[in-house]
């Protein structure tokens, strides 16, 4: 199906599974079913209403079933999930991650499935998609056409291109492996089998709900791990929904950003359309990436990542 920026394979499956979190609203889930049925896709919901249990879409075990039906499914495509929360951590141990990454599909998901792209990657090398979710994402009321448009034209070409306009950030100009996510999961995962080891790379962090505070103390864990001086650059996304009060006396998200900057070697990006934000763009986890920052803008060069066959 083709939109005046992309074009759509036809009968392009694509698979709905809930590793992490249950939808608060299903109304969100069935306007996201509809929507990417109208874009030409087919729908294979693996997530069941009746089976959610305490705060997940299903028990550990029914969730981790989900994924690896849903790989087994010769007509899907991709696999989305359908939400973050919380819980992809939990059943990483039960994934057949060989399986997964062999299987050729596109994982997609953002905030809590960081989890799986970043295990993914530290397995077997294999890249996969921060990008939409269904609720998120296509089940809003009025899903964003930025964050549509570019999410099916980095899954349908095999270079993707994101410039960002924003300023005061520095001159530089790298490459390297684009890696990371959302930042919680990241220091979650830190000394653990699932957490990739990159160097050289370029790597983009988000979260919401932190307080610039609790933001620096998980950057100083990576810094202080080495995580941070092995990279080639990082690029900060949305960080928001966190409330300051005078307690902070001065202290925002600013006076974080200047600390670590005066503390971490490695160039520190602002302005990354990306995160639990409406308007986002679609990053390859483990993908190639090359960074031309200028004084008001940046530019991502996208390369090596898988791409659907059209």
């Amino acid at each position: 199906m083709s939109h005046s920026a992309f074009t759509i394979p036809e009968n392009l499956g694509i698979a709905i599974v809930a590793p992490g979190g249950y939808p608060p609203d299903e109304a969100a889930l069935e306007r996201a079913i509809a929507l990417l049925a109208q874009q030409g896709c087919v729908v294979h919901n693996y997530y069941s209403p009746e089976d959610k249990y305490q705060r997940f879409g299903g028990t550990d075990n029914a969730r981790a079933a989900q994924l690896h039906a849903a790989v087994d499914d010769p007509d899907v495509q991709i696999v989305m999930a359908l939400r973050g929360g919380y819980g992809m951590s939990r059943i990483l141990p039960m994934l057949d991650l060989a399986g997964l990454a062999a299987s050729g599909k596109l994982f997609v998901g953002y905030s809590d499935f960081t989890a799986l792209h970043l295990a993914l990657l530290a397995a077997t090398g294999a890249a996969s998609f921060a990008g939409p979710m269904a609720c998120s994402d296509f089940g809003l009321q009025a899903p964003s056409d930025f964050t549509q448009s570019h999410f099916w034209q980095c899954l349908t070409g095999a270079t993707h291109t994101v410039t960002v306009a924003t300023p005061n950030n520095p001159a530089i100009e790298v490459e390297g492996t684009l890696w990371g996510g959302n930042l919680a999961m990241l220091t979650h995962l830190l000394g653990t089998p699932y957490f990739p080891q990159v160097d050289g790379g370029i790597l983009f962090v988000e979260d919401v709900n932190e307080h610039p505070y609790r933001v620096e103390r998980m950057l100083l864990q990576l810094l202080h791990a080495g995580v941070l001086a092995r990279q080639r650059a990082i690029l900060l996304g949305d960080f928001s929904s966190y409330r300051l009060s005078a307690y902070d006396n001065g202290y925002d998200f600013n006076a974080m950003l200047q600390y670590i900057r005066a503390r971490v070697a490695t160039p520190v990006l602002t302005g990354l359309p990306f995160g639990h934000i409406t308007d986002k763009v679609t990053l390859p986890v483990g993908g190639q990436c090359r960074l031309i920052s200028q004084k008001n803008t940046f530019q991502l060069t996208l390369t090596g990542y898988p791409v659907l066959a059209s």
